[in-house]
């Protein structure tokens, strides 16, 4: 039978983050969560959205416990304000969903001068993950899920020399496969040393398949010619909702059957119900899964040193 929000168990007494929460893939989320009894905190670049989005899911809920809380993850002092905010109301989280994100967009680089998409969807994240992890492991075996995508296929050169494609000619659909593809493999070596320092947080990732958000209709008004329009279309056309595709990062989140280190995926790789999906050699080769959080501690000038925060 198929697994949906049905089936999300009670979630009473947990604190879930979950960035990007005011639409799309996040709001779903932020709803199925609060439905389900947890006190979320929706984190958003866009307050006013945020605020709607909050008034939208609690006059649907009125008994939802939210929380909205500032955060722009193109902005490491962003982050590091935002994990302060968090850490202080809350001593134990049990579940981050690194949901947020950019997409396609034109070249061009964040505060901190990288690119915008791999810094936005995966640095910003890596860094958030850093600061929140020691209250996630008070919280004992709760998860970290990434969002991922397809579009990771689509990365082209993988070259950890040149993250920021300074090198080469910037194409914005690369840069996002590149960055999602990141995100996926920065899941497999969190969790991967989870698992070996001892702790019994679990990292996930999950693929919400071609799920009609917003993200597609930016991507199509801010880059020039007919082909972002044609994307925009067909996800229109043959897309899943997004409540439909948020399903792939519930399951990874809260069914207590999920084992870490699974891709969550929809069952016909572009839409259908959630189920485990296949991570291919190429994807998850552990020299670049080193290289990858190396660069990502460099970058933003951190050791991530998860025995340790797992101690904290």
């Amino acid at each position: 039978m198929a697994w949906s929000a049905r089936d999300i168990p009670d979630q009473t007494g947990r604190v879930a983050v979950v960035t990007g929460g005011n639409g799309g893939l996040g709001l779903e989320t932020v709803r199925e969560l609060a439905r389900k009894g947890a006190r979320v905190v929706m984190a958003a670049r866009n307050r006013e959205k945020a605020a709607r989005a909050h008034a939208q899911v609690v006059a649907e809920l009125p008994e939802a416990s939210i929380e909205v809380r500032a955060l722009d993850l193109g902005s490491l002092a962003s982050v590091r304000a935002f994990g302060a905010e968090v850490l202080e109301a809350h001593a134990v989280i049990d579940l981050l969903f690194a949901n947020a994100g950019v997409m396609a967009t034109p070249e061009g680089t964040t505060v901190d001068g990288f690119e915008t998409q791999f810094g936005t969807n995966h640095l910003g994240h890596f860094e958030l993950t850093r600061l929140l992890l020691p209250a996630l492991h008070r919280a004992g075996a709760d998860r970290v899920v990434t969002t991922t995508s397809t579009a990771r296929f689509g990365a082209g050169p993988y070259d950890l020399d040149d993250p920021h494609h300074r090198r080469r000619r910037y194409e914005p659909c690369e840069a996002y496969g590149y960055a999602k593809l990141a995100n996926l493999q920065f899941a497999l070596e969190l969790d991967r040393r989870l698992r070996a320092a001892g702790s019994r947080v679990a990292a996930f990732s999950a693929d919400p398949g071609l799920a009609r958000t917003d993200l597609q209709t930016t991507t199509a008004n801010q880059l020039p010619g007919r082909s972002q329009k044609l994307a925009e279309g067909m996800v229109r056309w043959i897309g899943q909702s997004a409540a439909a595709g948020a399903l792939d990062q519930l399951r990874a989140g809260t069914d207590p059957e999920a084992e870490g280190g699974t891709l969550y995926r929809p069952r016909w790789i572009a839409v259908g119900p959630p189920v485990v999906g296949g991570i291919g050699p190429r994807l998850r080769k552990p020299a670049d899964l080193a290289k990858l959080w190396s660069l990502s501690e460099q970058e933003i000038g951190a050791a991530f040193d998860v025995p340790a925060l797992a101690r904290a």
